[in-house]
């Protein structure tokens, strides 16, 4: 979908956002994911990963995602329950109506959890306690930081890649799924061990450089790609030196995002567990509500600002509602949308204590 006049402004700074914004999660959940681990065992882990992923990518599959295929061929159905019938023929998209769109970042998330648990036990043994001093020994440095998770994330990708070329974001795409396994694997590794967790944020004015420096080749070699300026070379090596610098950047961006997250944002305050508990039906919700209200409004007679605004406000106060009164309230529709049931105020709790006596 999209709109009738489009902006080239903004391609500048979405080519940006696109390198590290999904790497960015990815590192987060991994350190999440050790988090969540605490004095779980591994079985207790794996049943709490399968109910906070794999229930809502299903409930997602059949619900959530429809509607986006549906407004994509919605001038071939006579409306919406027409179109509902063929997502249960089962035909992946784009030829059919089967897909997981969006939420292959949950089922990438679901089959991370559990590939990495021989990791995962590893990691929190004493056995490990040789090899994390050893990782925190050559990563707490900037310069190792920054370097050494780089060129392994380089690479994976530059062994995968040229048999995985598709950015379907399916199964078959091995050099995808291995990219942002990298990032879930460093988020794990980083938080495992308290000083290099920290010397993240202690080292944030050298990341600062590192990842606007970066930002130097990666735009001059798109800007080869818009006709800005122009390089001597194929096209093949242009487009190769730009992904892996692209792959600096991500990895650059994401520790840095990460070391002034730590110094600037890691304090308490009384909002962020009710903010964190809404994050992922956000996350499953935003790009549904997106196509949603994105189809009726690109088709009105506003400018791009207009457009883009109205679209991202009301995208936003969507989600919100949508949170607050049909998910939040309610523990089928928390269990679907994979947060933990609702707990009973210490007051009714009381009061059924007393009825039962």
């Amino acid at each position: 979908m999209k709109n009738n006049e489009l902006s080239g402004s903004f391609r500048y700074w979405m080519i940006w956002l696109h390198f590290w914004r999904m790497p960015l999660l990815l590192f987060i959940s991994g350190a999440g994911t050790y988090m969540a681990l605490g004095k779980r065992t591994i079985k207790q882990y794996a049943g709490e990963r399968f109910r906070r992923l794999f229930i809502p990518l299903v409930f997602g599959i059949f619900v959530v995602v429809p509607p986006q295929i549906y407004y994509e061929h919605i001038a071939e159905y006579t409306g919406y329950f027409d179109f509902y019938k063929t997502v249960f023929n089962f035909v992946p998209y784009p030829e059919g109506s089967f897909s997981w769109h969006h939420l292959w970042f949950i089922l990438y998330l679901l089959l991370y959890s559990l590939l990495l648990i021989p990791f995962f036990n590893y990691i929190r043994s004493e056995r490990s306690e040789k090899f994390r001093a050893t990782v925190s020994r050559w990563l707490s440095s900037p310069a190792g930081m920054l370097l050494i998770p780089s060129v392994i994330i380089i690479f994976t990708q530059a062994i995968l890649r040229p048999y995985f070329p598709d950015e379907t974001h399916d199964l078959t795409d091995l050099g995808f799924f291995v990219f942002y396994m990298c990032f879930f694997f460093f988020g794990v590794l980083f938080y495992s061990d308290r000083n290099l967790w920290l010397a993240i944020g202690q080292n944030r004015k050298h990341l600062l450089v590192a990842a606007l420096f970066v930002l130097i080749p990666f735009y001059l070699l798109y800007f080869h790609f818009r006709g800005i300026v122009t390089f001597p070379w194929p096209e093949d090596t242009i487009e190769t030196l730009f992904d892996i610098t692209g792959m600096f950047m991500s990895w650059f961006t994401v520790l840095t995002v990460i070391a002034y997250g730590q110094y600037y944002l890691n304090k308490p305050h009384p909002w962020i567990s009710k903010l964190n508990e809404g994050l992922y039906p956000f996350y499953i919700l935003h790009q549904t509500v997106i196509i949603a209200i994105g189809y009726y409004i690109c088709q009105l007679e506003w400018s791009i600002a207009a457009k883009y605004w109205s679209i991202a406000m009301l995208t936003l106060i969507s989600c919100v509602g949508f949170y607050l009164l049909l998910i939040r309230p309610f523990n089928v529709m928390r269990f679907l949308f994979g947060m933990r049931p609702k707990q009973k105020s210490a007051v009714k709790l009381s009061q059924e204590i007393k009825r039962a006596a």
